[in-house]
């Protein structure tokens, strides 16, 4: 926590610079209230007018004060919560393939989403209800060591122990905190499960299944919420009954001090809200930090920050020159063999097709070259030199990848397949072509500019594999990876698509099928014909 107050340190400095200000105003007033009531026993009605104008003014102050205040907590809020999904991305960027799919979306969601409220209410709510109190019992402790001197060590007594009790409960709401987020992690997993399958669900008449799901998830959802409420809600009573049992003695005390004649009569008017408000504020300040003990599970979870520095990316990850090897390479899925002693070669330039049945390991095999399956026996090499040697990042830098499921973000055609990036008109125009999409294009009013729709939504599947296809080379990789990327095609498409890829001289292309005519066959430099592996 405290690195994101430092890197926002002169917005969090000015909150709470605004409530030690706001505080001050606050517990002189008490003071105002006693010049007042001094000049009222006095008989003394032009000094009371005039002190009454004098508080009003400064009852007007703190109201601008508190707008201000506010202002500043919400954009300090604001600046730290876009500072956590930063950090939050960063994490995720620094996974490896296998790492970052052993999650479900849905639970990076719940990360962005509740698990930065959890924070933002824990975290720093928290943090600024800690220095607004610790103002607050600061403020009005100075107002009664002007009262008299003896009341500043009782108080301190009071903190003292309004600051050791909750200490005996902060492991257990830390395993709560930590009880709460991964229930609600696995809530918004179920959530987003039944409703990727609602179109199943009602097609088989299971609605049941929906409604029912939905009402588990939810109560999943809420019940480490509810536990954690009633249970701090406990502990909040037993710090509240040590509070007015430290108020009670000290307001014991100052009454004796009013009897003996040390304290004028005034100040029983005040006495009272200014030893309120330090108690008070010494049992909210207990609160506030169990609050923020339940956050940490939820900064746990990130593991790097976006200012940090990233490991370099080698420059060894040169264009092949000859050709991608593998060499007796075995892999399994937990206890289930995949791939047995494979050994094909791909040369530069060359056409290759991958066949077989399913689960023979034909897309597993695109993976491990493409490195983001490390854990396998073996050795792939690229141009002699071992795979293991370069990051993903760097085996990536010369390869594209066309996944059977195409994946679009919910923009324009034109930025799905830039990406960003600045391209000419003329490979626009050579990647559309390539791709079979040009056709689509002259039937779309809004042409390049037509929204997709959420995960392409707008478009068939046969016309987000060739946006894919256009994305893939528009980017002009010496390497091209297809796994079943035209199974969505109709076969005239298919037809132009594939031409196109067997035509690029310049192109190393390695394409995954289960059905290839043998016309087709004849086109490729060679076919390897994968087989499932024993088990």
């Amino acid at each position: 926590m405290s690195y994101y107050l430092k890197k926002h340190w002169k917005i969090s400095l000015l909150t709470i610079a605004l409530a030690v200000v706001l505080q001050l105003v606050q517990a002189n007033i008490s003071l105002l209230m006693m010049q007042m009531f001094d000049a009222l026993l006095a008989l003394d009605y032009r000094a009371f007018l005039f002190w009454c104008i004098v508080e009003l003014a400064v009852w007007g102050s703190y109201s601008g004060l508190e707008a201000l205040r506010n202002w500043s907590y919400n954009y300090t809020v604001r600046k730290l919560n876009n500072s956590l999904r930063q950090d939050m991305a960063a994490t995720l960027l620094h996974k490896s393939y296998a790492d970052y799919h052993a999650q479900d979306k849905g639970e990076y969601l719940s990360w962005l989403t509740t698990g930065v409220d959890k924070i933002e209410v824990n975290a720093w709510d928290g943090f600024f209800s800690v220095a607004y109190e610790v103002s607050r019992v600061a403020a009005n402790m100075l107002v009664l060591s002007v009262v008299h001197w003896s009341l500043v060590p009782l108080a301190l007594l009071a903190s003292a122990i309004m600051i050791f009790v909750p200490r005996l409960f902060s492991k257990k709401l830390a395993a709560l905190g930590e009880s709460c987020a991964q229930g609600q992690a696995a809530a918004v997993s179920g959530l987003k499960d039944l409703l990727g399958g609602y179109d199943v669900l009602r097609f088989f008449g299971r609605s049941a299944r929906f409604s029912g799901g939905m009402e588990k998830a939810s109560d999943q959802m809420e019940k480490p919420s509810y536990e954690q409420g009633y249970k701090r809600g406990i502990i909040q009573v037993v710090l509240g009954m040590v509070s007015l049992i430290s108020q009670l003695f000290t307001i014991l005390y100052c009454g004796l001090l009013i009897a003996r004649g040390i304290l004028s009569p005034s100040v029983l008017l005040t006495s009272g809200n200014l030893i309120g408000a330090v108690t008070n504020g010494l049992n909210s300040l207990s609160g506030q930090r169990l609050k923020m003990t339940l956050s940490k599970p939820y900064f746990d979870r990130i593991k790097i920050h976006a200012g940090d520095t990233r490991p370099e990316v080698l420059q060894g990850s040169t264009p092949i020159q000859n050709a991608i090897t593998v060499e007796n390479v075995c892999f399994r899925y937990q206890d289930k063999p995949v791939l047995e002693n494979l050994s094909v070669t791909f040369r530069k330039g060359g056409k290759y097709a991958i066949t077989g049945p399913s689960g023979c390991g034909k897309s597993t095999l695109l993976k491990l070259i493409l490195g983001w399956l490390p854990d396998y026996g073996g050795a792939i090499r690229f141009d002699g030199r071992n795979a293991r040697d370069y990051t993903p990042e760097q085996l990536q830098q010369q390869m594209s990848y066309i996944a059977q499921d195409v994946f679009l973000f919910n923009t324009t055609i034109r930025d799905n397949i830039t990406l960003g990036g600045d391209f000419t008109d003329e490979q626009m125009e050579k990647a559309l072509q390539c791709s079979a999409l040009a056709g689509d294009l002259a039937n779309m009013p809004k042409g390049l500019d037509t929204p997709v729709g959420e995960e392409g939504s707008s478009l068939s599947g046969g016309q987000r594999q060739r946006v894919a296809i256009a994305r893939a080379l528009i980017h002009n990789r010496s390497i091209l990876l297809v796994d079943e990327g035209t199974s969505a095609l109709d076969e005239k498409n298919a037809e132009i698509v594939e031409e196109s890829l067997l035509a690029n001289p310049e192109l190393t292309l390695l394409l995954v099928s289960h059905h290839l005519t043998p016309e087709r066959k004849a086109q490729f430099d060679d076919v390897y014909q994968l087989t499932a592996a024993a088990i």
